[in-house]
């Protein structure tokens, strides 16, 4: 019962951050406009300021709503599910009914780490075409939704955990909001970081704050793939040409067709895993 209070209010947390930073827009400490060429230096510095503002808010919105949010939908729809239901094995190798805290530190850390950071990576790629202020949280939320919750997780059509615990329509209510929340978390937290994150120098002062990269440190090819795409920005940003054409009004107008087309092309499938997950009744 404590562990469930406890990431109820981790949940409480999230929203909060929601409701106070989601105005909050993504501000580079130095940024005095879009020069056409910048120094090789002061690029590398910026991938890495950016690198540390995904993995902040990717991972700390991943653990106050994906993590802990999925462990108390899950107890949730355990508690409504069958008594058939009880003591059954997930897909997971979780026992339906049984709460543990290694489990649920576990469910959190990994939510937190591969999907949180993959939505802090996604958001600052695609921030650019997404309107100002909630509305952009909220925009990125429901792209989550419909792009990557019915292909991925948590509301994958495939998982047979949805014929186990429910009912069904009560999972879809629950997880496609907190994807929707998720996603408006990683936009506040990536704003209101934004503010306080010095761009990183030889002052030790600076590097502090760049710390929760050390998280990227155990997995060799995933820092081996950022240093290598870092590399590539660096030799990209030489180019004056592709540096004019990423902050014209052509690349823009080109991002946001490319997001309407990739969530109206999304639609009919995630309306086919919505409505086969509601549909059922374990």
């Amino acid at each position: 019962m404590a562990l469930m209070v406890v990431c109820g209010l981790l949940v409480v947390a999230g929203v909060l951050g929601v409701v106070f930073w989601g105005c909050a827009e993504v501000t580079l400490p130095d940024d005095d406009g879009p020069p056409v060429r910048l120094p090789a230096g002061l690029v590398a510095r910026r991938y890495v300021w950016y690198l540390t503002l995904a993995v902040v808010s990717g991972v700390g919105s991943g653990i106050l709503v994906a993590g802990t949010g999925g462990r108390l939908a899950m107890r949730l729809l355990a508690a409504t599910a069958r008594e058939a239901a009880q003591g059954r094995v997930t897909e997971a190798d979780e026992v339906v009914g049984r709460i543990s805290t290694g489990g649920t530190v576990g469910f959190i850390v990994f939510t937190a780490l591969f999907f949180g950071m993959s939505s802090g990576v996604v958001y600052l790629l695609v921030r650019r075409w997404l309107p100002h202020g909630r509305l952009g949280g909220l925009t990125y939320g429901a792209l989550l939704l419909v792009v990557a919750a019915t292909r991925i997780d948590p509301l994958r059509a495939g998982n047979p955990d949805f014929d186990i615990v429910g009912p069904g329509w009560l999972a879809v209510l629950v997880f496609g909001t907190l994807v929707i929340v998720h996603g408006m978390l990683v936009a506040a937290v990536a704003g209101r970081y934004s503010q306080v994150l010095p761009m990183p120098s030889r002052d030790r002062r600076s590097l502090a704050p760049h710390a929760p990269l050390a998280l990227l440190l155990p997995a060799a090819p995933v820092f081996v793939l950022i240093a290598v795409v870092g590399a590539v920005a660096v030799a990209l940003s030489r180019l004056r040409l592709v540096v004019a054409f990423l902050h014209s009004s052509h690349f823009l107008v080109a991002g946001r067709v490319v997001l309407v087309a990739v969530g109206l092309a999304a639609i009919p499938s995630f309306a086919s895993a919505i409505v086969d997950i509601a549909g059922r009744q374990p």
